[in-house]
């Protein structure tokens, strides 16, 4: 009765009361005429994990997204651009002056607009992260901070971007604890006019003519610790080529330079789930140059910025989510379909192998018929 039930079910003409079963594009064989072989094992697995492979591969482009690279000269007139500092010089506050001097002719006190804390020297050398700032074959300085091609130290726009979103905060001054206060930090953002200048961080009474009295040489020591260096908006999170570095003075007079070149940057996540993000940050290239000088010439830190007039635009696009699965299955169907043709291959090679080696056997069996051909 049951074998009655399985042959009826498998019936080669369709019933009368299943019309739209005449239009069925996908035909099935019965159980009782499909075959497992090895071969076909084989080619499963290999088709399991080349899916694997190709699936994983496109996974990580879709999230990774496509970034595109844009050069444009910056539109509009440009009247500031904001300059946040964090710096330690091995001198006490009193002892310093800090001026911004531009290319449009004005003096900056920046001084009264930063915010200046003591400290002790030994607090921010050993701190993790501090290293000595070192140069490339270019000149180029060295920060070990990671940096990419994108910049700030990050690998994809949209890592860029998330960074960028943090709240913005100043870290404490660490206290002193009964330590003697041999350092300055300076720290803070101003505003500046929007062309070529230099900031720079001397002694009291070098490098203007002012009233009041010379500090004496002896406490000249311009050793510095650099916690951020940027243009723009401040984004603490973001890692600059300046992040992070240390420059030691071999001499009480000695002049470190800092020349570089400030490029406005746009960095924008299009497409997907995901709502646009915008942020707008200045990268820099920067050159150092640091040498001991004669008491003729002013020592102290100088950082010469100059602008340039072009605009990078970095934008990072990323398919929707139904774009994703329509190229997955495109990739399964494409891995489906060669692997059927490959399995076919090998079964046709085997049979013609195998048909061969038959043909070549009974070639050597008594009584065959191609021995007696006359």
């Amino acid at each position: 009765m049951n074998g009655y039930n399985e042959k009826s079910r498998y019936d080669d003409e369709p019933e009368p009361s299943s019309f739209v079963k005449a239009f069925d594009a996908f035909p099935k064989s019965k159980p009782q005429y499909v075959t497992r072989t090895s071969g076909g094992g084989k080619w499963t697995v290999i088709m399991s994990v080349i899916s694997c492979v190709l699936l994983w591969s496109e996974l990580a482009r879709w999230w990774r997204g496509e970034e595109t690279h844009t050069f444009a000269v910056e539109k509009g007139i440009g009247h500031s651009m904001q300059i946040n500092l964090d710096v330690v010089v091995k001198m006490k506050c009193k002892d310093l002056h800090v001026n911004v001097q531009d290319a449009a002719g004005d003096r900056i006190l920046a001084a009264s607009r930063l915010q200046e804390d003591a400290t002790n020297w030994g607090q921010w050398v050993d701190a993790k992260g501090v290293h000595r700032l070192g140069r490339d074959s270019h000149g180029r300085a060295v920060t070990g901070a990671g940096w990419h091609d994108e910049g700030f130290g990050e690998e994809h726009v949209h890592d860029i971007v998330a960074m960028g979103r943090k709240k913005a905060r100043w870290g404490k001054t660490p206290r002193l604890w009964g330590a003697e206060a041999d350092s300055c930090r300076i720290y803070g953002s101003l505003d500046l006019n929007k062309v070529q200048g230099d900031f720079h961080i001397t002694a009291r009474g070098h490098g203007y003519h002012e009233a009041g009295t010379h500090l004496d040489h002896s406490a000249f020591n311009f050793s510095h610790v650099i916690s951020e260096l940027s243009f723009g908006p401040y984004y603490p999170s973001l890692v600059n080529p300046l992040d992070r570095t240390i420059n030691l003075a071999d001499a009480h007079f000695y002049k470190f330079q800092y020349f570089m070149s400030v490029v406005p940057t746009i960095y924008s996540v299009q497409g997907g789930a995901t709502v646009d993000r915008t942020i707008f940050a200045n990268q820099y290239a920067v050159t150092e140059q640091s040498k001991e000088v004669g008491e003729r010439l002013v020592p102290g830190l100088f950082f010469k910025y100059d602008i340039e007039p072009i605009l990078l635009h970095v934008d990072e696009r990323r398919d929707s989510v139904l774009s994703f699965f329509i190229k997955a299955i495109n990739v399964l169907s494409g891995v489906l379909v060669a692997c059927h043709w490959g399995f076919n291959l090998s079964e046709w090679l085997r049979e013609v192998a195998g048909r061969r080696r038959r043909r070549m056997q009974s070639e050597g069996v008594i009584g065959a018929k191609g021995g007696y051909d006359d």
